[in-house]
């Protein structure tokens, strides 16, 4: 997969010193504009020595490589500022684990100065001197340069040249689709969630189940009702430096059955002002970019034109309000969603599990990449493109290569006679087949679907 560099120009490394925590920003998107340098905060953090963790957490799984470890990566995590938080997001070097640290109102104590988004530099002396914090002593926060900086340009530029994989931006954009199909499924007190975490296996990969069971969790390796996927255990272990600040562990995940495949979970650590939360991909080999949540989305045309309508209507508030935005859009509410599903794909919007709610942001990256970087939908472009999809009243025909393929819609999909259809029957995402078909349809109203 085709990497991208980025340049990342930060005024000066971010530092902890005497009780002042300075952390940089590099090329970003506020709500006034593009900057090189966004600033978003300053004043103190209400519970340093959690927030320190959380921050480490995040900083730690943007490093770390569950399937397959390899050398540490070396990503910045992304930052947004809204009215009233902060968030920090990252994803592991194998896009399997998306992390993010919500710091609450009550975890801050000062003034948001702008909205947006960007890098944060979290560098080794940096990560070393967070690791070192203990105590409850003050700790005064600033997100982006100070005032000094910003008006004298002193210290030194610092310029980081990070490969930002594909497969990363393609994650940020599947993940909030998975996650807006979760429900909560458990909660346990921190005492609870502690001897659960503590019995995992260290590095397991296997795929198990967890149901609840009075007021903790037991383990099956068989789906059941009510049970939530933890598909390789070993990923939770960023969780635990956190898991003494904390007052309870909540956990999502889709409705599943007896026999049901693996699919993704939320695993959520919440110690009041602030939230730690792990999504793990259904499987630790497989990265998130590959899910295919959000390729019917991108296929779609019809809901282009009410994506760029909600995009000018978006503001940086902590959530998005659906319900406000049809009122505003003069649309259903229905038609809104599907909106954000498409800039979510752009990068625009997240998806908070405990909050059951959309989110505002601006990734610093091209977003357009997401989709030209996706091999099915490229397929699929190029197959109706050709004129390798014959439609009829059924579903259609598809040519690719020397093999023909069967499309025909069932259980309110389509499905196809491929491969790609036989081993993940929908699992991933549509194949190329099908979508090609929805590209035809699209493109030719008048046939019988």
């Amino acid at each position: 997969m085709t990497n991208a560099v980025q340049s990342l120009s930060y005024l000066a490394p971010s530092t902890l010193l005497d009780g002042g925590l300075q952390l940089q920003t590099a090329g970003g998107v506020a709500q006034r504009a593009a900057t090189a340098n966004p600033r978003f905060f300053t004043g103190f953090l209400t519970t340093p020595a959690a927030a320190s963790a959380g921050l480490l957490a995040v900083a730690e799984v943007a490093r770390t490589r569950y399937f397959q470890p390899l050398s540490p990566a070396s990503l910045d995590p992304v930052v947004t500022g809204s009215r009233d938080r902060l968030r920090f997001e990252s994803f592991s070097g194998c896009c399997g684990v998306y992390a993010r640290l919500d710091v609450l109102p009550a975890g801050l104590d000062g003034e948001i100065v702008d909205h947006g988004t960007t890098n944060v530099d979290v560098n080794t002396p940096l990560r070393q001197a967070l690791q070192r914090l203990v105590g409850a002593d003050p700790l005064h926060v600033s997100v982006g340069p100070d005032d000094l900086t910003v008006s004298t340009m002193d210290g030194a530029v610092v310029e980081k040249k990070v490969p930002l994989p594909t497969r990363w931006l393609r994650g940020f954009a599947e993940v909030q689709v998975i996650a807006s199909g979760f429900d909560p499924r458990a909660e346990l007190s921190v005492a609870d969630a502690t001897a659960f975490l503590r019995r995992l296996p260290s590095g397991d990969r296997s795929v198990l189940w967890a149901v609840p069971a009075g007021r903790s969790l037991r383990l099956t390796s068989r789906p059941v009702p009510g049970a939530v996927c933890l598909p390789g255990p070993g990923r939770l272990a960023a969780l635990k430096p956190v898991l003494r600040f904390a007052k309870r562990l909540r956990v999502y995940g889709p409705a599943v059955a007896a026999g049901s495949g693996p699919v993704s979970s939320t695993w959520e650590l919440d110690t009041g002002e602030l939230r730690l939360s792990l999504t793990l991909s259904p499987q630790p080999s497989r990265g998130f970019s590959g899910e295919g949540a959000v390729l019917a989305a991108l296929a779609g045309d019809d809901v282009v034109d009410d994506a760029e309508l909600i995009s000018a209507l978006l503001a940086w508030d902590p959530t998005v309000d659906v319900d406000a935005l049809a009122e505003q859009a003069a649309m259903p509410a229905a038609r809104v969603r599907a909106a954000l599903t498409q800039l979510g794909t752009a990068g625009q919007v997240g998806f908070d599990v405990s909050e059951a709610a959309y989110f505002h942001r601006v990734l610093p990256y091209d977003a357009q990449r997401a989709e030209r970087h996706n091999p099915r939908l490229v397929g699929a472009r190029a197959l109706v493109e050709t004129g390798a999809v014959s439609l009829d009243a059924t579903g259609a025909t598809v040519r690719s290569g020397d093999e023909v393929y069967r499309v025909r819609a069932a259980d309110g999909a389509l499905h196809c006679t491929c491969p790609w259809w036989a081993k993940y029957r929908g699992g991933r995402g549509p194949c190329k087949h099908a979508l090609a078909t929805e590209l035809a349809r699209a493109a030719t109203p008048a046939v019988t679907r």
